[in-house]
């Protein structure tokens, strides 16, 4: 047996141990590897690499994880099974070993559906990676859907991946990615209808992940630059096609990612031109929209007079609509617009600590009148100008 050849010795050891399954597996995965090696030629980076048969440390891994995955199989232990052959993707991550790390990866993705206690985790993250299989292979189409499966299989979940990133959020990064992807071709291809609905769920998977993808500080700069990138590109369609709604989302997008990098100018700016569109289209929600996102970030700097202003613009607008669970949201909106604004007035007078001040708090803290509120007001300026 000791002048047999590593890869024999393997093969006799499995079927030794009853893994005819494994056997089989690992003698297909060297002739798969051998044919791939034919088919490219002499002079390829494949034929002057060593074979499958000719690399004892990869034969080790196959060897122990194909053999715990038959017998977990076996007892139908199925989480074990994909546990093992994820092991074994995880083993051939280099660039000369994608397609033995692509093949595992499938043999996941059909494990995963034969899992049915851990709410579609597995099967989730085993769509994660066959899109990433797919969009390396340059297949877009057959990426977006499982880049879709793996979005609707994580919402409403609070899953995280082994190093610690919420796998919502990561599904949203890469559909975000593969619609732009996407988009450039059919723009490449003149199919100017088809980019712009495509980078129209791409702009949503873009808000819907925002907190988790432009957040993420090691790579703000590349992502914000990325995402400015294909915004213009939307705007410049959106305009030729006269997409007014779909300008309008464009300008908001813009106006979050100046919003989150500090430029609250130019963002107020953005939104500015969001709410023109929507008033000029009629688009209510769109209105109602943009005059809460102005009436937050007034509020948030301490402005709340034009906070209040926009507030009730947004509820006049949402009263349009007829629609009760918005004019809620926003009588919410509105109670703290004023409340804050209101706040800055009662302190000027308990800073006051005279007996007017206080007395005309009092009636104030009796009525909660708009008028007493003024006369407050009122109030404050003579005592001031006494002092």
């Amino acid at each position: 047996i000791y002048r047999n050849s590593y890869k024999k010795n393997i093969c006799i050891d499995m079927l030794q141990q009853g893994y005819h399954k494994s056997f089989a597996e690992l003698f297909t995965l060297i002739e798969k590897w051998n044919a791939l090696r034919e088919a490219a030629g002499p002079g390829s980076a494949i034929w002057l690499e060593k074979s499958l048969e000719e690399q004892p440390d990869k034969l080790d891994q196959l060897h122990y994880f194909l053999t715990r995955a038959e017998a977990a199989q076996r007892s139908e232990n199925y989480e074990e099974v994909y546990s093992n052959q994820l092991n074994l993707a995880y083993c051939f991550n280099k660039t000369e070993d994608r397609w033995l790390r692509n093949y595992f990866y499938e043999q996941c993705y059909k494990t995963a559906q034969l899992i049915k206690i851990d709410g579609g985790r597995k099967e989730a993250e085993a769509h994660s990676n066959m899109g990433l299989v797919y969009e390396e292979q340059g297949d877009f189409l057959k990426a977006v859907e499982h880049y879709e499966a793996f979005h609707n299989l994580t919402v409403g979940h609070t899953w995280k991946d082994n190093i610690g990133r919420n796998l919502n959020s990561l599904a949203c990064e890469h559909l975000w990615r593969i619609y732009t992807l996407l988009a450039d071709k059919m723009l490449a291809n003149k199919e100017h209808q088809e980019a712009i609905r495509t980078l129209t769920k791409a702009l949503k998977m873009a808000e819907e992940g925002e907190k988790e993808i432009i957040f993420l500080h090691s790579e703000i700069t590349v992502l914000t630059s990325f995402l400015f990138q294909k915004l213009d590109i939307y705007v410049k369609i959106s305009k030729q096609l006269e997409d007014y709604a779909g300008l309008g989302r464009a300008y908001q997008t813009i106006a979050r990612v100046l919003l989150s990098q500090g430029k609250k100018d130019e963002a107020i700016r953005y939104l500015e031109m969001f709410m023109d569109i929507a008033k000029n289209v009629q688009l209510s929600q769109s209105l109602v929209d943009a005059y809460t996102f102005l009436g937050n970030i007034y509020n948030e700097s301490g402005n709340y007079s034009k906070a209040s202003e926009y507030f009730s613009q947004a509820f006049e607008a949402a009263n349009a609509l007829s629609d009760l669970a918005l004019m809620n949201e926003i009588k919410v909106y509105c109670g703290i617009g004023k409340a804050h604004s209101l706040m800055l007035k009662v302190n000027t007078h308990i800073e006051a600590a005279d007996s007017i001040n206080l007395k005309c708090l009092l009636d104030w803290k009796e009525n909660r009148s708009d008028t007493n509120s003024a006369t407050i007001i009122n109030v404050s300026q003579l005592s001031s100008i006494r002092i």
